[in-house]
């Protein structure tokens, strides 16, 4: 047959199309739900609720937030037919939303002015550092000048909030993502699943190995050769590499790769006892039975690769704690500014991702495919990938050799 050949979400919206059409199903009658919909189709949520907002779009059903769909007529007359258990809310992930640049809180409601506004959806691990805040004023440089305004959601850097994240957003309404994944071993199937449906979205500072999709992201390889090369440059020979997590995320993989060919290039060997990503740091405080502390404590390098801002940070604490000074002791350099605000900031040397920058290429490539429709179904992916900068700053020095 030749729906056969039709996407999955596509085949559910014909067949209701038919069957409103046909009059099978009456004005006001609610349709069945997600869940009835996933067993009889057997697909997925996020199938399903692709294929619903679809229908809403173009005014065959209309839907009501924690009740239902139903078929477009009166929706007064449908909200008073509905059952104790239908009317319960669902839960919702904490979402904010900004419009235009402008912050209205954790809330997942919205007025009637907002649901004329088309939304696009943010989600990210954490929404605590600086390299969030400035992704974000990159999108909305692009946004605030267009339809478009923004709904942020934080995962918590867990991949089940991600995944139930997209699936609330997708049935929200919203018109393309921008998804920055967490950590994580495996991919996150419901992001599989949106480039199966062809629903626009941009990855951001990952990508999926055999996996094409939009993305924008730095040049991890280049970025952890260029440390090296600086460290290596101020005398530096016992170079360390760390991360915060065990999960071999391709970002992760990328700059390590990029640490060890720029110690090829310098003829040194590869010490596998100074790449330091078997361990999860926690972040509550310093502890003396953590293995970076020991490892810090035992002088086993003089300069610090870090991963990330945080983990930055975190090893200049424990520097402190075991009174030994940055630099003179102990260089440090991260991935990524450091939040302003803490007693670092301005201090700390880093490679710079430029994330302003990569927030508006995100947006330009999601507002640009919403505008084509015809490119965005020519499966031709746009892969942006940004060249890292270095900022010198206090937290690395000469080494000085005793």
């Amino acid at each position: 047959m030749q729906n056969e050949r039709q996407p999955l979400y596509i085949q559910i919206q014909e067949y209701f199309r038919h069957r409103i059409s046909n009059s099978e199903l009456k004005v006001g009658e609610k349709i069945p739900s997600e869940k009835e919909l996933m067993e009889q189709f057997d697909v997925s949520r996020i199938t399903v609720a692709n294929a619903l907002m679809q229908l809403a779009k173009d005014g065959w059903i209309y839907r009501v937030p924690g009740r239902g769909s139903f078929v477009q007529g009166n929706q007064e007359e449908a909200e008073e037919s509905l059952t104790e258990e239908d009317s319960k809310p669902p839960a919702a992930p904490e979402v904010m939303i900004n419009t235009k640049s402008r912050y209205l809180g954790n809330k997942t409601e919205r007025n009637a002015s907002e649901n004329k506004t088309k939304r696009l959806g943010l989600i990210v691990p954490y929404l605590i550092d600086y390299f969030s805040l400035r992704l974000i004023q990159g999108i909305n440089r692009v946004l605030e000048k267009s339809e478009y305004s923004l709904c942020i959601v934080q995962t918590y850097n867990r991949i089940e909030r991600e995944e139930a994240t997209i699936l609330e957003l997708v049935r929200d309404g919203v018109e393309g993502l921008i998804i920055f994944p967490c950590d994580t071993e495996t991919y996150n199937e419901e992001v599989l699943t949106l480039k199966q449906n062809k629903y626009p979205f941009v990855l951001i500072d990952r990508y999926f190995h055999g996996v094409e999709t939009n993305s924008v992201r730095c040049d991890g390889l280049v970025g952890g050769e260029m440390a090296v090369d600086y460290l290596w440059n101020l005398g530096h020979r016992d170079i360390a590499i760390c991360s915060d997590s065990p999960f071999p995320t391709i970002t992760v993989e990328d700059r390590i790769s990029g640490y060890m060919e720029g110690l090829k290039q310098k003829g040194a060997l590869i010490n596998p006892s100074l790449i330091l990503t078997d361990f999860l740091v926690e972040y509550k405080g310093v502890d003396p039975e953590h293995p970076l502390y020991r490892f810090i404590k035992n002088r086993m390098a003089t300069a610090f690769i870090t991963l990330n801002s945080r983990l930055g940070l975190h090893l200049m604490a424990i520097c402190r704690e075991l009174g030994l000074r940055v630099p003179e002791d102990i260089s440090i350099l991260t991935f990524d500014d450091p939040s302003p605000g803490t007693d670092e900031s301005g201090f700390v040397s880093y490679i710079s991702q430029s994330e302003d920058l990569m927030g508006e290429e995100a947006a330009r490539i999601l507002t640009t495919l919403l505008a084509d429709k015809a490119a965005e179904q020519d499966h031709k992916y746009h892969k942006i990938l940004l060249q890292p900068k270095l900022v010198e700053r206090q937290s690395t020095a000469k080494y000085l050799r005793n």
